[in-house]
């Protein structure tokens, strides 16, 4: 049934699967979007592969592209090489290791800028022989190929307990001459034969009717691909033409592009490619980046292009990739890096909310989401264009209590109860706005204990009410006390000295034991407000920007003298520069504050943050150090 599911699952626990309903692939029955790069193992030496697959983990990417060369492994026909360099199992191992799924196209046709598109030459020794066709001595070498290959890859497929999810079937074939669609049959059978009926095969050509037409075949989902020149909404228009419903998916978002000999080097601006990366990403789509290394065209490798007249590859593939030819980072990774942050990320919400998201035309309190304590996602899409800031209107004031807006991953600023009614945002039509509602406490006192929580009645965007939501449940404390983040430390990077985002951030350090577990007191200094963790444990929240709390309370029973202590911390705001934690042998409770409430104002971008006519005074001896004080980094 088209308008359902492509469900794969065999026997075991992992099934990747397409999801035709909610248009989004299915990874273990969950929704899941990739985020991947190319790596040509063939441009790389095999004892630089972990460094290059560890660099790309810790970009944020979950998962990584490859080709297979023909020619690379069959230079001569009849003999085949799997060794050093072209040891293809060692590098889908590497991958699985690094925790890295693997999209595998292995042609037999690349491009690819390699010689010949990864087709041996020695097929040339065949007189009038017609290439990428049905041509059947092509045919019968293809399939000569893909009875060594294809079975050295099939142990490797998800289904199989590997990390391979999907496989391409040929490459960009709408853009060849020959357009034959009983070749990309053919090759459909084969790969079925070889990799099974439930294997996800996939079809990649460029964003044109032309291409799509002569690419794209029944059973092989299709998708595109584009660079930062390009319409992303009008590209993604394209292939639900010819994909009505599954996934948005750009199999090569070109980051930079080849250079030839006698032209001048070519590159792609850093900000254009983090621009286009984020928006794609809001709109749910999995992609691709064409590429994230590059490598080099060692030996006799390079490729040609000959339109209207011959030109050579250069030797370098660096390719103004986020990483260089040599490995390094690049401010180009860095950015990329920070979108990956921002962006909500649907992995990490199957992990928050195990429940799933709840579709509603109107918003949902807490409670009638059976979620009593803690945080809800409520997430939308703006229903037109912003050319100038519009206001967020909580009209009755119905945020209990406070909600931090982001648009496409970045912070826009809080709106509050009682206090901040209307925020001023921006963006685009489509772009997906998030609304991170946290409950402050209900009312323990008086008339008003029927305290509801989350968004209650209408949000207005300028004059229209938005509707159409997803709500999620979030259990944070479930999933921290399971042992994330720091169970998946290596995924997260080191800080690179820009300083922290503004809005809701995870962040996790350690506290070394000295072979005393006492009572202590936690002091944020400089942090603003969110909610911290020691070993699982929710000590409570912390409001620090406000006060006049600057500490809290670490029962020495939650901290062990013997192993590292687990540190958690939920910033809201925005963290120091410096993100450091104090542990103190004393309490740090009596901060002042000259105006009651201390906010910055309705709608401000970073309420609570003071300046000095705010009237703070400090009392204690904050700063004094002992040696009963250790300061931890986050």
């Amino acid at each position: 049934d088209s308008t359902c599911k492509l469900c794969i699952v065999v026997d075991g626990d992992q099934t990747f699967s397409i999801d035709y309903k909610n248009n989004c692939f299915l990874k273990d029955g969950k929704p899941f979007q990739y985020i991947s790069g190319s790596i040509h193992y063939s441009r790389i030496p095999h004892y630089y592969w972990k460094d290059r697959l560890v660099k790309m983990y810790m970009a944020g990417l979950n998962a990584v592209q490859i080709y297979v060369p023909w020619n690379f492994h069959e230079p001569v026909k009849g003999e085949y090489n799997f060794s050093g360099d072209r040891d293809l199992v060692h590098f889908l191992d590497l991958a699985n290791q690094t925790g890295l799924l693997v999209i595998l196209r292995p042609g037999p046709y690349i491009c690819a800028e390699w010689e010949m598109g990864g087709l041996p030459a020695w097929l040339l020794e065949t007189p009038n022989i017609l290439l990428r066709s049905s041509d059947t001595d092509y045919l019968q070498a293809v399939c000569n190929w893909m009875n060594i290959l294809l079975p050295k890859v099939k142990p490797w497929l998800y289904s199989n307990k590997g990390n391979i999810i999907s496989v391409q079937v040929e490459n960009e074939y709408g853009s060849y001459h020959a357009c034959d669609y009983n070749y990309m049959r053919t090759l459909r059978t084969i790969f079925r034969s070889f990799l099974g009926a439930d294997t996800l095969l996939f079809t990649t050509d460029g964003d044109t009717e032309r291409a799509l037409s002569c690419g794209s075949l029944q059973g092989l989902y299709a998708t595109i691909d584009f660079g930062t020149d390009t319409n992303i909404t009008k590209a993604f228009r394209l292939q639900r033409r010819f994909e009505p419903h599954g996934p948005l998916v750009n199999s090569e978002f070109y980051t930079g592009w080849l250079d030839h000999w006698g032209e001048v080097h070519a590159g792609v601006d850093k900000w254009n490619v983090s621009k286009a990366l984020r928006e794609m990403l809001a709109l749910g789509a999995s992609v691709n980046m064409y590429m994230f290394e590059g490598g080099t065209n060692f030996g006799y490798w390079n490729g040609a292009d000959h339109d209207t007249r011959f030109r050579s590859v250069v030797t370098s593939y660096d390719y103004d990739a986020p990483l260089t030819e040599a490995g390094d980072p690049t401010e180009k990774l860095l950015l990329i890096r920070d979108v990956i942050k921002q962006v909500p990320s649907p992995c990490l919400l199957d992990l928050f909310s195990p429940q799933g998201l709840i579709k509603s035309q109107y918003l949902l309190t807490f409670e009638e989401m059976k979620q009593y304590y803690g945080y809800m996602l409520y997430r939308t899409k703006l229903p037109r264009e912003l050319w100038e800031p519009t206001p967020l209107i909580s009209p009755l004031n119905g945020v209990h209590d406070r909600a931090y807006v982001t648009i496409n991953g970045v912070f826009q600023g809080i709106l509050e109860r009682d206090t901040a009614l209307v925020l001023k945002v921006s963006g685009k039509q489509g772009d997906t706005m998030d609304l991170l509602v946290e409950n402050m406490g209900r009312v323990n006192f008086g008339s008003k204990i029927n305290d509801h929580k989350g968004i209650l009645g209408d949000l207005l965007l300028g004059s229209d009410v938005l509707t159409n939501w997803e709500i999620y449940t979030l259990d944070l404390d479930g999933a921290i006390a399971g042992g994330w983040p720091h169970s998946e430390a290596r995924r997260f990077p080191p800080a690179d000295g820009r300083g922290p985002p503004a809005g809701p951030m995870f962040y996790m350090g350690t506290l070394k034991s000295n072979g005393v577990a006492r009572d202590t007191f936690l002091q944020l200094k400089d942090w603003s407000k969110g909610q911290v963790w020691i070993n699982g444990v929710n000590l409570g929240r912390y409001w620090s920007s406000r006060g006049p709390q600057q500490s809290l309370y670490v029962p020495g029973p939650l901290l062990s003298a013997t192993q590292p202590n687990n540190i958690t911390v939920l910033e809201l705001e925005g963290a120091p520069e410096c993100p450091r934690v104090l542990f103190m042998d004393r309490p740090h409770l009596n901060r002042t504050v000259g105006r009651s409430g201390g906010s910055a104002g309705v709608g401000s971008r970073h309420p609570g943050r003071r300046d000095p006519g705010d009237g703070v005074s400090v009392h204690g001896h904050v700063e004094r150090t002992t040696h009963r004080e250790r300061s931890i980094l986050l």
